[in-house]
């Protein structure tokens, strides 16, 4: 049965950013081929939203190609040297300055964003990630944080290889590498204590939930519906946005001990002229 989305709603022109890590995932190559942002992206945009996806930076007038990324941009990073010097000054300024043009753009999308949509795995190392949540919460902005379940079931089944086969140095071996990498299941996807309070309690999800939509949009199947196929998604995020088109989340207030209106949920009601835009206030009257 084909999963139908709503007309765009209160989400009709209203801007995202998608936020996640995007220099230490497996393949930048598959990640901008065929990450979560393009699923996310073709979701939010049926619903009318403005999607702003680091992968495929807006153009920018008079400055032609400004802080794009691609799959081999991570790459000029082995250029760094912590040598020191006119020479190494001169190669570190040089990288210091291109990435400036990344960083500049990546956050000026982020404050003109109504929200955020943040994908943070606990198993990936990201520093781009958390800055642009900091910001958007800075400013009052929701985050809408998607932190799924971490497993490493090749490890449990090496570590019953190496004990089965009673390779004492192999097994020592990987102790030593899990101690040195610091590789750690999260089972239940629990978010680092210091994004709690900055996300705040109701906009966690502990996976996408991509399976309903999957005949709507004609996705392919790629491994992460194997893996949120894995486990039960106890508040997945389509649905949620799906929702918020109809109407705004509350947030809960413990001085109440109830749920209450969330007022960091602002999106203009912007209307289109021919030339500019009018702010709508109450009765449709422009300011």
């Amino acid at each position: 049965m084909r999963h139908k989305l709503g007309k765009p709603k209160l989400l009709d022109g209203a801007r995202v950013y998608l936020s996640g890590p995007m220099d230490f995932v497996a393949s930048r190559e598959q990640e901008m081929k065929h990450g979560w942002r393009n699923r996310v992206g073709e979701f939010l945009r049926e619903l009318g939203m403005v999607v702003f996806d680091p992968w495929a930076k807006p153009e920018v007038r008079g400055l032609h190609d400004y802080g794009r990324e691609g799959m081999d941009t991570a790459k000029v990073r082995k250029k760094w040297t912590f040598k020191q010097g006119p020479k190494y000054a001169k190669k570190r300024a040089s990288l210091t300055g291109r990435f400036w043009q990344t960083l500049h753009i990546d956050l000026r999308m982020v404050d003109t964003a109504d929200f955020l949509v943040a994908y943070c795995p606990t198993n990936i190392y990201s520093v781009g990630t958390p800055h642009e949540i900091a910001l958007a919460r800075l400013e009052h902005k929701p985050v809408l944080f998607v932190s799924p379940p971490i497993r490493f079931p090749t490890l449990k089944r090496l570590k019953r290889h190496l004990k089965r086969n009673r390779d004492e140095p192999g097994a020592e071996m990987l102790e030593s590498f899990i101690a040195e990498t610091g590789v750690k299941d999260n089972p239940k996807g629990i978010p680092s204590l210091w994004y709690m309070p900055l996300v705040g309690g109701e906009s966690f999800f502990d996976g996408f939930g991509f399976r309903p939509y999957i005949k709507t949009f004609e996705w392919e199947r790629t491994p992460l519906d194997d893996y949120e196929d894995s486990y039960k998604i106890r508040n997945p995020l389509l649905p949620f946005l799906e929702r918020l088109n109809r109407e705004l989340p509350q947030a809960w207030d413990n001085r109440l001990n109830r749920f209450v209106v969330n007022d960091d949920w602002l999106l203009w009601h912007l209307k289109e002229q021919r030339i500019g835009a009018l702010i709508e206030g109450p009765a449709g009257k422009a300011f």
